[in-house]
């Protein structure tokens, strides 16, 4: 078999791994957002029928797994394995939410960087023959996230300007051999980058040295330069992280601030929504990246997209514990199918 890997931490694939559907849904707040009329299903009621926070996440990966495989024209014995995971403990909101689909599950936790993962785990089981088709999802939930790792919301406690907003949504991807207007031509997968802040609720400043990390590698692996990439996106930075982002890779002597978008700014309207930083959470890169971002690539509009997702990663033991928030992410090439390298 020839040999994939490129560089010091990257995958360019022999025969690229076709994106054949995408599908997102959200709660009430991010539909009232900038991207509301992307998203393929919009939740009323915060809790979606159910009697928890952490069901009503379930319920969120459910549907959007079953949207995606119908969009992509699938039954769901076709699907050979899901790769799914969130931010609960032990990931209960994907091992409830997808368990009555009976197809195997590859559990992950990236934290916010999780969709980025699965996508990468996912296209290299298509890539190396082990599935035909195999399903990447993620989600997330304001009030779950807070429960678990910040204070219920019945506290009533006054968040900080640096502080993100946990997006409630889910977004699931199938991947395949072959068809589709999008493919996945390689990735780069991060490592862990730990500067020692141990500030919760600025997870932007965080997450951004692990993504200079990633991004500044992709440019070495691949031989590439900001401009290669109609845009480079990454997952839940906000307007702290953003920052941050631009000023290391200055350092390194790259600007991509003409290339650079963020999940999590444009889903939610800091000036009429109140979401300070902007969005965070597994939902957010996930939501925007089925909704938004792909179909841009299936029209054509953009070539080439770095799509590298972010994640703090903490529990709440390793915060109450006082330690460090160290960062990862996870970056995927992603091209139109038919103008992609060009």
């Amino acid at each position: 078999m020839t040999e994939q890997t490129i560089g010091q931490q990257s995958i360019q694939f022999q025969n690229a791994v076709s994106i054949l559907s995408g599908a997102a849904i959200v709660g009430k707040k991010e539909g009232e957002g900038p991207l509301g009329d992307a998203f393929d299903m919009i939740g009323d009621d915060p809790m979606f029928g159910t009697n928890s926070w952490e069901e009503a996440e379930s319920t969120l990966q459910k549907e959007a797994v079953g949207l995606a495989i119908a969009k992509a024209g699938l039954q769901k014995w076709q699907i050979r394995m899901i790769y799914a995971g969130d931010l609960l403990a032990q990931s209960v909101a994907s091992s409830f939410g997808i368990a009555d689909l009976q197809i195997p599950v590859y559990g992950l936790y990236g934290a916010c960087s999780t969709m980025g993962e699965a996508l990468s785990l996912g296209s290299m089981a298509v890539a190396g023959g082990y599935a035909q088709y195999v399903l990447s999802v993620t989600s997330s939930h304001f009030g779950s996230a807070e429960k678990e790792f910040r204070f219920p919301l019945g506290y009533g406690n006054q968040r900080p300007l640096s502080a993100t907003w946990t997006v409630t949504g889910s977004g699931a991807c199938v991947l395949g051999r072959e068809g589709g207007k999008a493919h996945i031509a390689g990735l780069t997968t991060g490592k862990i980058v730990d500067y020692g802040l141990k500030d919760s609720q600025n997870m932007g400043a965080c997450m951004a040295p692990a993504a200079c990390d990633t991004i500044y590698q992709n440019f070495m692996d691949f031989n590439r330069m900001p401009e290669d990439y109609d845009k480079i996106i990454t997952g839940d930075l906000g307007q702290v992280g953003q920052k941050i982002l631009w000023d290391l890779l200055m350092e390194k002597g790259y600007d991509i601030r003409g290339q650079h978008m963020d999940c999590g700014i444009e889903i939610f309207d800091p000036e009429t929504q109140d979401t300070h930083s902007g969005g965070s959470g597994c939902g957010c890169a996930a939501s925007v990246f089925a909704a938004y971002i792909l179909p841009k690539i299936e029209a054509g509009e953009w070539k080439r997209i770095l799509f590298v997702p972010t994640g703090a990663l903490m529990s709440k033991v390793s915060f109450n514990e006082g330690q460090n928030v160290p960062g990862i992410a996870h970056a995927v090439i992603v091209e139109n199918a038919e103008k992609g390298g060009e």
